[in-house]
């Protein structure tokens, strides 16, 4: 078997030439250790873990699962076909160098910034971007930078504002139905050109490792002021999700248990 070209190694993912002019098939690493040094704003999914845990089976198994969703209702993704256990084949895009976070609940870096109680709903989802840049620590940016140092055009930012909700709608529902609130998640978005027609479509990933999810069905612990705060997370979150999701059988129970971070 021909050796297959590696395009890109990240934190969680390599991506290799596809079969197909267009195409690349990413794989889905266990490691995602990397998740613990990125800044709090963009930490939305679990961090620690092993090499070896099976978190990447099932972050391509999850991804698969909601991309396929996406792809159902009219929101364009990367997504084309899962290949095997850690392997799916997607469209090659120029990935937008920003990250778009959509925020639910205050969490984290935003219940920091702002002072607001974590678990605190928001009056409305709010959409962030970070660019994408590890040496700086994705830094969160204002539409002002963006467009002034040319990462995307006004335009581009009302279609990712738009495609954000959009996915934000549907994982909030899909979510929801299994007993678990979206606090907030992250995606990457890309352009890709159909002729002289450039859209914009989800890449990357949407799996536990970007997103923060607080279990509903865990009981109700006070805090030290006797106020009930917002459920927990997910205790096994790769698993649990996966098997509420019906993406793995319930009998099926995942070696390591990983835990969402702030």
């Amino acid at each position: 078997m021909a050796r297959r070209k590696k395009i890109y190694e990240g934190k969680a993912k390599i991506l290799y030439e596809g079969p197909e002019p267009g195409t690349l098939i990413q794989y889905f690493k266990d490691d995602a250790a990397g998740q613990a040094a990125a800044p709090a704003a963009t930490r939305t999914g679990p961090a620690g873990g092993q090499q070896g845990d099976g978190r990447g089976v099932l972050n391509n198994r999850l991804s698969e699962f909601f991309m396929n969703g996406l792809n159902a209702i009219g929101v364009p993704t990367h997504f084309i076909r899962r290949i095997n256990m850690r392997e799916q084949l997607v469209r090659m895009a120029e990935i937008i160098p920003l990250m778009v976070v959509v925020r639910n609940y205050a969490a984290g870096d935003l219940s920091n910034r702002l002072g607001i109680p974590e678990g605190t709903a928001l009056p409305r989802p709010i959409v962030e971007f970070y660019f994408k840049d590890d040496k700086l620590g994705d830094p969160l940016v204002t539409e002002e930078h963006i467009i002034a140092f040319g990462w995307a055009s006004q335009q581009d930012m009302d279609d990712m504002i738009a495609l954000a909700l959009r996915v934000n709608d549907f994982l909030s529902g899909v979510m929801l139905g299994v007993g678990i609130r979206l606090a907030d998640f992250r995606i990457e978005v890309g352009r890709i050109w159909e002729g002289d027609y450039m859209r914009l479509i989800v890449a990357d990933e949407i799996s536990p490792d970007s997103c923060r999810l607080w279990d509903m069905r865990a009981a109700e612990i006070p805090d030290r002021d006797g106020n009930i705060r917002e459920p927990g997370p997910l205790a096994d979150v790769y698993t649990e999700l996966a098997r509420r999701l019906g993406v793995l059988p319930s009998n099926v129970t995942h070696a390591t248990k990983p835990s969402l971070i702030n």
